[in-house]
């Protein structure tokens, strides 16, 4: 069952598409939208679809820029700002002893890379994580994936962004043929993704 709500930050308004499963969640996974795109991106709505039928609750978290209308983001303060509120009281909400885990697309991987320690997040699931902007690898993103936390990055091996090395603590996992976008095959995006919830008992 889905359903969209509200949520206010110090930022503005932000809003939740909660995708709940049958029964007592597993985990909480809550997702970041890329820079211009939403939460229905491909890869987003099949990762979604396919831990809700794990047990996995799901919130698709859209930043408040994208809720006022806007395609350019914010600064990163302010993406990180917002966000952060947003996961701290869906965290409240659910109570402890469900294990959290952040992640999103591209900007929104970003996010949940630089702010997963101070959500108390147990792992991080980064898709299609922008190594660097085009034609500038000497401009490496890659040092915000050193959050200390079991991370996943899933990456199309055509991807003009980039894909990151393998470092402690982070899988790498690259899709032949895919780009940025990550739709070429979804759903097996999401059987990785839901292959590595289930190795850490984030999902059945």
């Amino acid at each position: 069952m889905r359903h969209t709500e509200p949520f206010p930050t110090p930022v503005g308004p932000a809003a939740v598409d909660h995708d709940v499963p049958v029964g007592p969640p597993v985990s909480l996974l809550v997702l970041g939208h890329g820079a211009g795109g939403t939460v229905e991106a491909p890869d987003l709505t099949a990762v979604a679809a396919a831990a809700i039928r794990a047990g996995v609750l799901v919130a698709r978290v859209t930043q408040p820029y994208r809720v006022a209308g806007r395609r350019a983001p914010a600064p990163a303060g302010q993406l990180d700002a917002a966000w952060t509120a947003v996961v701290r009281a869906l965290t409240e909400r659910v109570g402890a002893g469900v294990p959290l885990v952040v992640g999103g697309r591209s900007s929104g991987a970003r996010v949940a890379c630089r702010t997963a320690r101070a959500v108390g997040a147990a792992g991080v699931l980064a898709l299609a994580f922008p190594s660097h902007p085009p034609g500038r690898p000497d401009r490496s993103r890659e040092d915000e994936l050193d959050s200390g936390l079991s991370t996943l990055v899933i990456n199309g091996d055509r991807d003009p962004f980039g894909v990151p090395a393998p470092r402690p603590g982070v899988v790498v996992r690259i899709r032949a043929g895919e780009r940025h976008d990550l739709r070429a095959d979804p759903a097996a995006t999401a059987e990785l993704a839901l292959g590595w919830l289930r190795e850490h008992g984030w999902a059945r």
